[in-house]
């Protein structure tokens, strides 16, 4: 731990000395677009007001603008237009060593007489999306990498956002408004792809480590309740990333180092007399540098092995359109050797009990291209064509002890691949009306293979799984925006997907309602219906007879899809300059979910947030449940140095399976509470020093009781199922702080952050299990006091 300190010493004493020279001013440029048409707007008025003299530019016949000689550090941009919604940036980082690319959509003014005209100033959560009005909020890279315990990880940042919880801190799952992670839908610049995180099992969304990177994010939305008709196949949430605009007229690199491992990334222009451009990053995991230097995160002896890129690369033409090629990809190992280690040495592990030899793998691929051409300036079209993959072997050892002894006990490789096509038209017929049409069309291939030794096979491994084949889900949407006035704006809706494993099929009505009431108040009303398909191993589980034997005969396939009906009321109000508070109140029904035909207490509303999807078989489209809670979010936007976001939810989830008893689901953890705050001091004109807090207090995870009279006597875990999900582990508390430095030279900027996780070394449960090689039942905790320093430079 001295050696992490002494690092953290000597990078300050360096970032202190460098640059003494430096210039202070840096280039902002970006484009301005019509929100609703997405074309591009001709002499907009972009002024810089915080700065003497005042800056200022307009943009050009493609909605670009630049401005040169910006002062670096937090700048206010203001954007007008006549007959549009005037708009304010505040807080806009200005780099030395990077130019800054901001993109802003104006929404065009209903009325212009001499009615109150809402300025966008304090909406600064406002999402991508035109069609949504509730349950969402928007996020850029600056607050992906701000808040502290996030570690520059966009689904742990999501957790700090009312309705979700993060009381986890082995993996990334986001749970939302008590829903199973699985419900979440994962798109990137429009289509939908595989659980973008290393060591994801097939299946899930989450996982230890995010292969996202938030050096590449732009303008991303997150949503949690009755999302627009254009988002499917999804019961729970969205999560819709962009990656940002490359530099076209400048080459820019970037270096970083921390617990996410060793990146390096570049972008720039292909050809001064071209505006393509190009963007990649590359990453390499550090976790054996810090497991060398006695930081513990959870995987005792096993170190984690993980690698991962994306890219992007823009091509705008004249006439043809701007083509866009995007991608992301990711390869990730570890192994855990426990019949080669002492078990009193092995420190804590949440992924293994010491009882087995585990080797994990996990890949991860998409790469797309997309075109987006405009007909005219009110009518544009976009297709994307993008394949993704994933595969995870899995080998299994059960270890025998005391004399050390493995056999084979569990082997599997399960792969996926998908082609998507995916075209919609926007229209914009004035300025109260727009419509937005499209549809999705997804190939979903698969082999699917798994051998493990059952009760009467004398130790011989059997197949239980051995599928190959490819299934097709269509989706097709429309929906209209109408703006009665600059105050009241309706969004209707219809979402339909049709499924060829079964011919499944679901038509989606969606709504939603925004009412400005005043300057500082509005009304927002969400309605929707959502289905999506199983997890795809769900569907190929082979049924097991009386015996124990296999039968070949797959007993799931005919499952159809789960559904949930969706009803949101919110209130915002934006009480002051920089403060808003929000308040949501919502109720899901849960409907045709998969359950055991027998009486048990299984429903598939419980999994999605480990490495292991069930096997049962012969599951029915006859479970139920419901979710309702309220939700409060306290906002300060960054202003004058400072920033605090405050949110709480209070949530109950239930189920009701096989045996007809509503229980609480796995994720019914009843209440979270968040605590964010942040405040910047600057040091001169050239370096800043920064201190962001977060702290987390949320209901204990769910879990079914272990018997323990009966696993001591059989040396094996023994579930008490009538009492699924009664018991509730201890509350979770965290508090984590991330201190940080930055200088500004003359062509780069340095920043060093030291981040603090779970301050307090809480002691955390993690879960509650029996231990074979102990014999015995104990309590697991979670990730005690960690310190890990970042070191990142731009230039």
């Amino acid at each position: 731990m001295n050696q992490l300190y002494k690092s953290a010493i000597a990078i300050c004493f360096m970032l202190s000395s460098v640059g003494l020279q430096a210039q202070s001013t840096q280039t902002v440029k970006g484009q301005i677009i019509d929100k609703e048409s997405k074309a591009a707007l001709i002499g907009v008025t972009v002024i810089i007001t915080d700065v003497d003299p005042i800056i200022g530019t307009t943009t050009n016949e493609n909605g670009d603008f630049k401005l040169l000689g910006v002062p670096v550090g937090r700048r206010t941009i203001k954007v007008s237009y006549l007959g549009f919604k005037e708009q304010t940036m505040p807080n806009v980082v200005v780099n030395a060593g990077k130019e800054t690319i901001l993109d802003f959509a104006l929404a065009e003014n209903v009325v212009t007489t001499d009615e109150v005209v809402i300025i966008a100033d304090g909406d600064k959560t406002a999402t991508n999306s035109q069609m949504t009005v509730v349950s969402a909020r928007s996020f850029n890279l600056e607050e992906a990498q701000r808040y502290a315990g996030s570690l520059n990880d966009p689904s742990r940042m999501a957790a700090n956002f009312a309705g979700v919880s993060g009381a986890n801190d082995a993996r990334n799952d986001i749970v939302i408004r008590g829903n199973s992670p699985l419900g979440l839908l994962w798109r990137l610049e429009g289509v939908e792809i595989p659980n973008p995180n290393h060591f994801g099992s097939l299946g899930s969304t989450g996982g230890p480590v995010s292969m996202l990177n938030t050096n590449q994010l732009g303008k991303s939305d997150f949503m949690t309740s009755a999302f627009p008709a254009n988002y499917g196949n999804a019961t729970s949430g969205v999560f819709d990333l962009t990656l940002r605009r490359p530099n076209n007229e400048k080459r820019e690199h970037m270096i970083q180092m921390g617990f996410n491992g060793l990146e390096a990334g570049t972008e720039g222009y292909f050809s001064k007399k071209s505006k393509a451009s190009y963007m990649v990053n590359y990453r390499y995991s550090t976790l054996g540098i810090f497991k060398a230097l006695g930081v513990e995160f959870g995987t005792g002896a096993a170190i984690p092995q993980y690698q991962d890129i994306s890219f992007k690369v823009d091509v705008p033409t004249k006439k043809a359109g701007k083509f866009t090629l995007f991608g992301i990809g990711g390869l990730s190992n570890i192994d855990f050797f426990d019949s080669k280690i002492d078990a009193t040495v092995k420190g804590t592990n949440f992924y293994n009990d010491g009882t087995q030899d585990i080797q994990f793998r996990s890949n991860m691929g998409v790469a797309g291209v997309s075109h987006t051409y405009f007909i005219n300036d009110k009518t544009s079209t976009k297709l994307v064509l993008a394949a993704s993959g994933s595969e995870q072997p899995v080998l299994v050892d059960t270890i025998y002890r005391p004399k050390i002894r493995t056999q084979r006990s569990f082997e599997a490789n399960n792969t996926t691949n998908r082609i998507t096509l995916n075209f919609s038209i926007n229209k914009k017929f004035d300025k109260k009306n727009t419509f937005n049409t499209g549809i999705n069309i997804d190939r979903i291939g698969f082999s699917l293979s798994a051998k493990g030794i059952l009760g009467d096979t004398s130790g011989k491994l059997v197949s239980v799984r051995n599928s190959k084949g490819a299934n097709y889900l269509s989706q097709i949407w429309t929906q209209w925006q109408h703006k009665f006035d600059n105050r009241f704006t309706a969004n209707v809706g219809l979402h339909a997907q049709h499924f060829s494993l079964n011919n499944s099929f679901a038509i989606e009505p969606r709504l939603g309602i925004r009412f400005q009431a005043n300057e500082k108040t509005a009304f927002n009303i969400g309605a929707g219906l959502h289905n999506q398909t199983q997890v795809i191993l769900m569907y190929y589980n082979q049924s097991r007879l009386a015996n124990g034997s296999i039968n070949p005969n797959l007993s799931n396939k005919n499952l159809g899809f789960t559904n949930s009906i969706h009803f949101v009321l919110g209130y915002d109000y934006n009480f002051a300059k920089n403060w808003r508070m929000k308040i949501e109140t919502y109720y899901q029904t849960l409907r045709n979910i998969p359950i055991e035909q027998r009486s048990s207490s299984f429903s598939t509303v419980n999994i999605g947030s480990d490495f292991v999807i069930p096997s049962n078989d012969s599951l029915v489209n006859k479970g139920t449940g419901y979710n309702y809670g309220v939700e409060l979010t306290l906002e300060r936007f960054f202003s004058n140095g400072f920033y605090l976001l405050g949110t709480a939810s209070l949530f109950d989830s239930k189920y009701k399976g096989g045996d007809n008893v509503w229980r609480n689901t796995a994720y019914n953890g009843n209440y979270v509470v968040n605590a964010l705050a942040g405040y910047e001091l600057k040091m001169g004109k050239k370096s800043t020093f920064s201190i962001n807090l977060k702290g987390t207090f949320a209901g204990g995870r769910r879990y079914i009781p272990i018997d323990e009279v009966a696993s001591l006597a059989q040396k094996k875990t023994i579930l008490i199922d009538n009492e699924a999900y009664t018991d509730q582990l201890p509350a979770y508390f965290r508090a984590d702080v991330t201190l940080g430095f930055k200088r500004e030279g003359k062509r780069i900027t340095q920043q060093f952050l030291l981040q603090i996780n779970n301050v307090t070394n809480n002691k955390n449960v993690f879960q509650r299990r029996y231990s074979v090689a102990d014999n015995a039942i104990s309590d697991q905790l979670q990730q005690s006091l960690l310190i890990i320093p970042q070191y990142r430079i731009l230039f």
